[in-house]
């Protein structure tokens, strides 16, 4: 079942890089609390539209965003911690987004937005979306409607949606 707007986040944990332990857990129910967060997903880091568009897009509106009060951005694709450390350095995203892995797709799947993508080899993964959410409760979801496009979860959107 897909989430929906009014819902709570779901509590599934991501996992996160942690200079102290190497990975962390970030559970968006508890870290989201007293927060307004920008949460979107990528169907998998370092294809082309993750990489030219929709990551560049927020890394690029951070600023922007936070003046708008959003606390924190978090990119959240089905991919392990490994490569999104290595895509996080690729794109030089800093402390602007948080890439968290959702290795296994426990989050994606409860949260309603798997895709089985084995037609092109990638297997379970995660629709393109971005949501808005405050104090654990989600106040908007954009999910894309065409592959290869973040027009409607990209960061000019949810400026848009924000303003």
């Amino acid at each position: 079942m897909t989430i929906k707007v009014g819902d709570k986040i779901a509590n599934e944990p991501l996992t996160i890089p942690s200079k102290e332990k190497g990975v962390d857990s970030l559970n968006l129910e508890e870290f989201s609390k007293g927060k307004k967060i920008v949460v979107f997903a990528v169907p998998a880091a370092f294809s082309p539209t993750c990489s030219q568009t929709h990551l560049p897009g927020y890394i690029e509106n951070h600023d922007k965003l936070k003046e708008m009060g959003i606390d924190e951005i978090i990119c959240v694709s089905v991919n392990d911690n490994f490569v999104m450390n290595a895509w996080a350095a690729d794109q030089n995203s800093g402390d602007k987004v948080i890439l968290a892995a959702d290795g296994s797709a426990k989050f994606t799947k409860a949260v309603g937005m798997d895709v089985d993508l084995e037609v092109f080899g990638l297997g379970v993964r995660s629709k393109r979306y971005s949501m808005l959410i405050e104090d654990t409760i989600i106040k908007s979801i954009n999910i894309e409607e065409k592959p290869g496009q973040a027009d409607l979860s990209g960061a000019e959107k949810m400026l848009e949606i924000i303003g």
